[in-house]
């Protein structure tokens, strides 16, 4: 029996084939049996081709023999084949077999020979259901057992090759430029984590001397503090020396008059004035003597005579010239209160300008401490913004 079977598939464009062979025999009578499949696929489609042979012989002392076949054929379709054989010969005169191995082998023989008979009909069965349900199938789909012509679609099929090939070109340019731009970025992060760690070192000098400009500040301020102080001192001392002496006041406004100058005007023009009167005064009493010597003397020429006159003594002389001493003793004290009177409005202007120069001292002071304070404050508060600005760049580089 035999049966060939045929299958027509449009699957790929690749084509494959296999097959096979079994071979048993021996003797000089041997029936072969053959097993093949074969299939093959082209650009459009893909078939598989089988057959099945099952046959089988027996030839003991006589030649004798019993075969089965069978085979079924389908146009389009699924195709299962199998098939085997089994051939066992012997040879006629060249061997003698005694009895009971003849028998044994028969018996394995016919057991063997059943058994494949009764696989050869589950198989036929099997093939039968699996013919009615391929019937079936195309009867419920309507598809045409003839094959079908596609050699059409060809052209298409090599556009579309050809499409492939550029795309895959394409994508290879593009995979290129990927790479070649992943390269691109590596390079310019490797500069700009350069240029970061090299911008971090800048920064971290800059903050350095940040911090020596404001030691240096903080130097200047001090040093500035402490000239103001030697300038003040050296002023108090000065103010001091001249305080001792003679009182001068300096006023950054418009100047004021020089009490110095106006005393030695005043003590000039009252000296003037005394040298004056007491030249006067001497003037006045040699003359006033000379008067009375001459007085003195015309008396004296004159005879004396009855009813004449007496010679004045000298206490007559000295009585007339009290009053002239009077008048210039009293000239005198009126000069003298009026110099006191200046004297003393000119220590009550002194002691004025002493009073002012202590509150313009006192002033100076509390002015020294305010500022003192205020320097101190300061510092305090540079020195605290200087640890906030270490505490926030600080921070800044904790979050780069």
């Amino acid at each position: 029996m035999s049966c060939n079977i045929k299958e027509t598939i449009t699957v790929s464009s690749k084509g494959r084939s296999s097959g096979g062979s079994c071979i048993i025999g021996g003797g000089g009578g041997a029936r072969i049996s053959s097993f093949g499949i074969g299939s093959g696929r082209g650009f459009s489609g893909r078939s598989y081709c089988g057959g099945v042979n099952y046959g089988g012989g027996l030839s003991v002392g006589s030649l004798a023999g019993g075969s089965y076949g069978g085979g079924n054929c389908y146009g389009n379709g699924l195709g299962f084949g199998l098939g085997g054989g089994v051939v066992v010969g012997g040879l006629g005169g060249d061997c003698l077999l005694s009895s009971c191995d003849e028998k044994v082998t028969m018996q394995n023989l016919n057991d063997r020979l059943a058994s494949y008979l009764d696989k050869v009909k589950c198989l036929e069965k099997e093939n039968a259901e699996l013919e009615c349900r391929i019937r079936e199938w195309y009867a419920t789909q309507g598809l045409s057992c003839e094959p079908r012509d596609y050699s059409c679609y060809y052209k298409e099929i090599e556009d579309l090759q050809n499409q492939i090939v550029c795309a895959t070109i394409d994508n290879n340019k593009i995979i290129l430029d990927i790479d070649n731009s992943r390269m691109a970025a590596d390079d310019f992060r490797v500069k700009y984590e350069t240029e970061l760690a090299l911008r971090q070192s800048v920064e971290a000098d800059i903050n350095g001397l940040r911090q020596v400009l404001d030691q240096l500040t903080l130097c200047r301020s001090d040093l500035e503090a402490q000239l103001e102080s030697l300038n003040h001192e050296e002023e108090m001392c000065c103010l001091r020396k001249q305080s001792t002496g003679d009182v001068s006041v300096e006023v950054n406004a418009c100047p004021g008059p020089d009490l110095r100058q106006i005393l030695e005007d005043l003590r000039c023009q009252y000296e003037t004035l005394i040298a004056r009167n007491r030249k006067e005064v001497e003037d006045w009493y040699e003359c006033k003597v000379s008067d009375t010597l001459v007085l003195q003397t015309r008396l004296t020429h004159i005879a004396p005579g009855p009813g004449a006159f007496q010679k004045p003594d000298t206490e007559t002389i000295s009585s007339s010239s009290f009053p002239v001493k009077n008048n210039l003793e009293s000239s005198l004290a009126e000069t003298e209160c009026q110099y006191n009177t200046l004297l003393g409005d000119l220590q009550n202007q002194i002691t004025c300008v002493e009073q002012q120069l202590a509150e313009i001292r006192a002033e100076i002071e509390c002015q020294n401490q305010e500022y003192k304070t205020l320097l101190d404050v300061k510092c305090r508060l540079e020195q605290e913004i200087q640890t906030y600005r270490c505490l926030l760049e600080g921070g800044q580089q904790d979050l780069m």
